[in-house]
């Protein structure tokens, strides 16, 4: 292979030679490419699409490498599909991060881009970002999305689940076993209480919603009854005043009379306007009596049903408490907050439409040795049942630390451990990062995370969720209060990487089932 400093020196040695000599061993020299330019041209050889020659569970992971263009797919002992892909072309990158499966669409048509068919979507950010069928001619090519062949897309629709993790890596990495005394460990007691537990508590969770139902209804009874009743003593309390205004009246005629006659007829009214007073004191006193009795008895009523809707709120947070304690959990670890958090899919419909809801009532701080120090990003799984334990698998998809080192450096407060370790199942998961969780985080969402030191720019230029709550709602408290900050085009204002004492976001680990 001829370089370009050696043509250079044999271009010297040309011109002492000849013009005619020189200009054909110029051309020769221009023609002849350099192996840096070979370099720059070449690319990775193109992933096929392959099957694990196996039998094979459901996939509990995707890895889609920027690098090499492909999104793998993984069970509990393994790969167990792969394809080529196409990622974000350049200032469109496909951000690069930890994301989970939000939402998936049949027949998903673009809404930024003309109306585009996406076939098989399966969205892992709301702002748009998502892996679906679409043309792959063998680089990156898209918008920031992850287009995968249209067959592979539509085999693999069906198979994914709602909160699958989602991995999209700068290069090329893939899951080891992985084992350390960090990891959740479940115990066999509280497994076999769960079902049981889960059960109790919903019925009575059923029972104290039917008396709380009933409750309300006596409730809104007692108060038509009341306003009702109210309604009738202003009637005989102005009936009262008129009588009074009467016989006031009747009083000052009688006064004035002049004649016997006329004094006759004046103590006559005001004999009657007298009586008439005198009655209407004596029904107004007589209904104040009764409705005492009956205003006392809304009142109760109105608090008994106060009490009763208290209790069912109480007793469906315990049964849901207890039902989530059969789901995966999942865990992020940020060093940049300092902060933990804790999720698991309640696999409610979110209220305002697409996705699923998520539990986020575990939010503490959690203590990372040397927090200035940079951590790396790390993806622990648990991906089966191993004897009473869990059997685990760690990806590493950003410089920092090694798997080991980056547990070893966090410290998870005891009581978070005692709620979330004994009942962990497989596919629960712990995520360590530098990074801060992104705004697209949000009550529908499991964990997103974007790596803020590779080039995400089909992630920055599309619309920001909108109609979602990222901070926290009424119905559903997201639970990460004002932590998240929405920047003009939609990315999170990243938090300072801080020592110390928690931030003011912080929320104790309230009490419950896990």
């Amino acid at each position: 292979m001829v370089t370009r400093s050696t043509a250079a020196q044999n271009l010297a040695a040309m011109r002492r030679r000849g013009p005619v000599l020189m200009t054909l061993a110029a051309l020769a020299a221009l023609a002849m490419p350099s192996s840096a330019a070979n370099a720059r041209q070449a690319r990775p050889a193109p992933a096929t699409e392959a099957t694990a020659p196996r039998a094979h569970g459901d996939p509990i992971m995707a890895i889609v490498s920027i690098k090499a263009q492909k999104v793998t797919f993984y069970d509990a002992d393994g790969w167990i599909w792969r394809a080529p892909v196409s990622t974000g072309v350049s200032g469109r990158e496909t951000p690069a991060g930890v994301f989970a499966v939000l939402e998936k669409d049949k027949d998903h048509r673009s809404t930024l881009y003309d109306d585009a068919w996406m076939p098989n979507m399966q969205r892992i950010t709301w702002n748009g970002v998502a892996l679906h069928g679409g043309p792959l001619p063998g680089y990156a090519a898209s918008h920031g999305c992850v287009r995968m062949p249209y067959g592979f897309a539509e085999k693999l629709f069906d198979r994914t689940w709602i909160g699958m993790r989602v991995i999209i890596a700068p290069g090329d990495p893939a899951p080891v076993e992985f084992s350390h005394p960090a990891l959740f460990v479940p115990t066999a007691e509280a497994l076999a209480a769960v079902p049981s537990r889960a059960a109790t508590l919903g019925r009575e969770a059923e029972d104290a919603a039917r008396l709380a139902d009933e409750a309300k209804a006596a409730a809104a009874a007692a108060e038509r009854e009341a306003k009702a009743l109210k309604a009738s003593l202003r009637k005989l309390e102005q009936a009262k005043a008129r009588a009074e205004a009467e016989l006031k009246f009747a009083g000052r005629k009688l006064a004035a009379a002049k004649t016997d006659q006329a004094r006759t007829l004046a103590e006559d009214a005001n004999q009657k306007a007298a009586a008439k007073a005198t009655d209407a004191a004596a029904q107004l006193e007589a209904a104040k009596s009764d409705a005492t009795a009956k205003l006392a008895a809304a009142t109760s009523t109105k608090d008994a049903a106060k009490a009763a809707a208290a209790r069912k709120a109480d007793t469906s947070k315990a049964a849901t408490d207890a039902r989530l304690a059969t789901e995966p959990v999942s865990v992020y670890i940020s060093r940049s907050t300092q902060m933990l958090y804790v999720r698991r899919n309640t696999h409610k419909p979110a209220p305002d439409g697409g996705g699923e809801v998520f539990d986020t009532s575990i939010e503490a701080p959690v203590t990372i040795r040397d927090p200035d120090r940079p951590i790396g990003t790390h993806v622990f799984t648990a991906v089966a049942q191993n004897g009473a334990g869990l059997r685990w698998t760690a990806v590493t998809i950003d410089d920092g630390d090694t798997a080991k080192d980056a547990l070893d450096r966090i410290t998870i407060p005891k009581d978070v451990l005692a709620r979330i370790a004994p009942t962990a199942v497989p596919r629960s998961s712990i995520i360590v990062s530098d990074e801060p969780l992104s705004s697209e985080t949000n009550y529908r969402t499991e964990f997103v995370a974007v790596l803020s030191n590779q080039p995400q720019g089909g992630f920055i230029t599309r619309r920001p969720t909108t109609n979602v709550d990222v901070a926290s709602g009424d119905e559903y408290d997201d639970g990460f209060g004002s932590f998240f900050q929405r920047s003009w085009d939609g990315q999170p204002v990243a938090a300072p990487r801080r020592r110390g004492p928690p931030p003011t976001y912080y929320r104790p680990v309230q009490p419950g089932w896990w």
